[in-house]
């Protein structure tokens, strides 16, 4: 249980769990500060961890402050902080550089609390802090205003201290239909910040700002890095000093007066998220560990999906979208999502975004037939909405245009013809909840794909201020709203593609859309670097149409199906279309998904590092190393016939495997190697320090292994 505590001079305290210590310095009353952030120190005695904390002091250097700098979770410029500040903020331009001193602190074993405050500023804060059972650390701060008049927040930002041997930033850019594109760079003295004001988590957002050792991969070299969980403006940096000193962090980015808080009000940022990792497979560990641990992570099978979009657009016809369900049961899909174009006046992307009343005209019947046939197909039934949303020319827009978000009285600009509603005013808020509600209801839809097809720009009330911030407070609300009405309803966070991926909204959704482009080629990367942050189970990960409708690439059945397997499997093609060879191999893959299912969504992630950029390899291992799935994906044409061994990580080393290659379908170019003809057993060690030559395979191909402790049931 907590302890709560009067601070003294000697409190030191030590958080551990998952492989991982965190020290923290809570002594003279101060903030508490980050001693140690990285690999488990074992246990300390109080002395020891005092001769830690006093060996973290550096002397003081020429020209800087006569006492060492004190670096807080929530940095402090009066004790000499000239970085980015924790808070930053003013009461009619006073009160601006608050003196904290903390007056609790509760403890336990994996968290603490520390109450502050500055009674002549008239300011309170409490900064919490916690180690998870995987070892990810997170920690959060909120100001409270205590004095008369209005204190204004511009920032509230959170950071913790990065080894001055980490040199390297790895964060992610993108846009649409090509998200989590990794990007490197040294970190130099001054501030590599990455902001989002685009409203929600962004395309091309930081994702996870990591600062390493330099030269780290995915299994070697130390990297701390850490990932703002929130869905609106937000910002990740890495801060590197003259002094030497280094941190990263992250916060809530506020727009102009969004936070002015009256006496007696709070404002409390969103959580940041910190894992270190020996190496980045260690760290992405660390985040899947704990969202598997949640209560509400989804704990049934990931049904494989089908996903009428790019079957059907906005052309919605019962006989077409039955037959569609018919040969997707038969295939043995077990969920059936109904995309956009079946409310009211939607025939095409130009209007009635917000009129969530089903289309007399397109479904004269309603819903029913189309729900009631999946059914009887054993497949569950999912729908598209998409409630933060509304076009102009809808009976909606018409009826509230105060409802829509704007800046001084005026439209921002449209974009894919829609703008944004507020759902920040209560009337607008009950409206589509009450829509969705009688929605779902009707027809039980146990799926909702949620999207959120624009950027908030100039995101405010009407005549008003800055509202992304009530937006995405309310937009969590109504999810967790529709979630308690509909306990079993799973929703998916769809936004563009892949543009509102984070930890936050996760709180509320069952997967992701990774994005909007299904390019097998373009999904290979795109998976890789999500998995940074999410496990594979929460990746909607789909098969592409033979000719893709974002790239015009063509793939095999076999490259597009081998590169979705990984994920949550679904497909995303006009199985009409198909041919009965390619039908054939799409069944194949489905049965060997949901045979390796339970391994691909619970085993440990493994990235291979690879010199050659046309191969990937990658996989997942069992917790308790008797099996694993691994894929070697050939993503090019080398400028070499053969590009060397493959290997196979993170397998008990002593034991003895079978290894047996997947070859799924008939009549490919793939020219084995002399070991498959072999017995085709290893021990782990074998696989992970000498390996395997691969089969010489055309580009664009995935080869899947089965990987089985010999001895074990596979």
């Amino acid at each position: 249980m907590p302890t709560t505590t009067i601070p003294t001079e000697t409190d030191l305290v030590h958080l551990t769990a998952g492989g991982v210590s965190l020290v923290l310095d809570c002594r003279d009353h101060a903030l508490p500060a980050v001693v140690h952030w990285g690999a488990a120190l074992g246990s300390l005695s109080d002395a020891e961890l005092t001769a830690l904390a006093d060996a973290d002091v550096a002397p003081v250097a020429n020209n800087e402050a006569d006492v060492p700098v004190r670096l807080a979770l929530l940095p402090e410029p009066h004790r000499g902080w000239t970085g980015r500040p924790g808070l930053s903020g003013h009461r009619d331009g006073r009160d601006w550089s608050p003196a904290f001193t903390v007056t609790a602190l509760d403890v336990d074993a994996h968290r603490l609390v520390a109450d502050a405050e500055d009674t002549v500023a008239g300011l309170a804060v409490r900064v919490t802090v916690e180690v998870l059972g995987s070892g990810l650390v997170r920690a959060r701060a909120a100001v409270t205003n205590t004095a008369e008049g209005v204190y204004t927040v511009d920032d509230l930002t959170v950071a913790l201290p990065v080894p001055s041997r980490a040199r390297e930033v790895l964060d992610f850019a993108g846009r649409w239909g090509k998200e989590r594109t990794p990007q490197r760079r040294e970190l130099v003295v001054g501030t590599h910040e990455r902001d989002s004001r685009k409203g929600r988590t962004g395309s091309d957002a930081a994702t996870v700002l990591t600062v390493g050792e330099p030269g780290f991969g995915f299994a070697r070299g130390e990297v701390w890095g850490v990932h703002t969980a929130w869905s609106g403006n937000h910002r990740h940096y890495a801060e590197r000093l003259a002094t030497g000193r280094q941190v990263a962090g992250g916060g809530e980015l506020l727009l102009p007066g969004e936070v002015r808080l009256d006496t007696g009000a709070t404002y409390e940022g969103p959580w940041v998220y910190a894992a270190w990792g020996n190496g980045l497979d260690d760290q992405a560990r660390r985040f899947h560990g704990w969202l598997r641990s949640r209560p509400q992570h989804p704990a049934t099978p990931r049904p494989v999906t089908i996903n009428v979009w790019e079957a059907v657009y906005f052309d919605h016809d019962l006989a077409r979208l039955t037959d569609l369900a018919e040969r997707a049961a038969r295939l043995g899909v077990e969920r059936y999502v109904l995309d956009d174009g079946w409310f009211r006046g939607r025939r095409d992307d130009h209007a009635g975004l917000g009129d969530w009343y089903v289309d007399e005209d397109v479904w004269p019947d309603g819903l029913g037939p189309i729900v009631d046939r999946v059914r009887a197909l054993g497949m569950e039934f999912g729908l598209w909405f998409e409630p933060e949303m509304v076009n102009e020319d809808s009976d909606l827009a018409r009826a509230h245009p105060e409802w829509i978000m704007q800046a001084d009285g005026r439209l921002p600009v449209r974009s894919r013809d829609q703008q944004v509603l507020n759902l920040a005013i209560p009337e607008a808020y009950d409206h589509v909840l009450e829509r969705m509600t009688a929605i779902i209801g009707e027809y039980a839809i146990e799926y909702v794909k949620w999207d959120h097809n624009r950027d908030l720009v100039e995101a405010g009330h009407p005549g008003g201020g800055a509202a992304v911030h009530e937006q995405t407070l309310a937009t969590y609300r109504l999810m967790a709203t529709l979630k308690e009405r509909f306990p079993s309803l799973e929703i998916e966070s769809c936004s563009s593609g892949g543009a509102r991926v984070d930890l936050a909204v996760l709180e509320h959704t069952d997967r992701v859309w990774v994005s909007d482009d299904i390019d097998p080629f373009e999904r290979q990367q795109m998976h890789r670097w999500t998995q940074q942050l999410l496990p594979p189970e929460l990746l909607g990960a789909h098969v592409a149409s033979g000719v893709n409708h974002t790239t015009g690439r063509f793939h095999d059945v076999s490259f597009r199906a081998g590169t979705a397997l990984i994920g949550h499997f679904g497909i995303e093609w006009d199985l009409a279309q198909a041919t009965a060879d390619e039908e054939r191999t799409l069944a194949s893959w489905i049965t060997l998904h949901k045979e390796w299912r339970a391994l691909l969504h619970g085993g440990l992630l493994v990235r291979v590092d690879e010199v050659d950029p046309t191969r990937l390899v990658y996989g997942v291992v069992a917790e308790d190393r008797r099996q694993a799935a691994f894929f070697v994906a050939s993503t090019g044409r080398s400028e070499v016939s053969g590009v060397g061994r493959v290997v196979f990580r993170d397998l008990d080393p002593d034991t003895r495997y079978r290894v047996d290659p997947v070859v799924v379908g008939e009549g490919h170019d793939v020219r084995p190697p002399a070991w498959w003809s072999g017995d085709r057993v290893f021990t782990g060690r074998v696989l992970e320090q000498v390996g395997l030559q691969p089969p010489l395979v055309p580009a664009d191909w995935v080869v899947p292994f089965r990987v089985t402790a010999v001895g074990s049931e596979g």
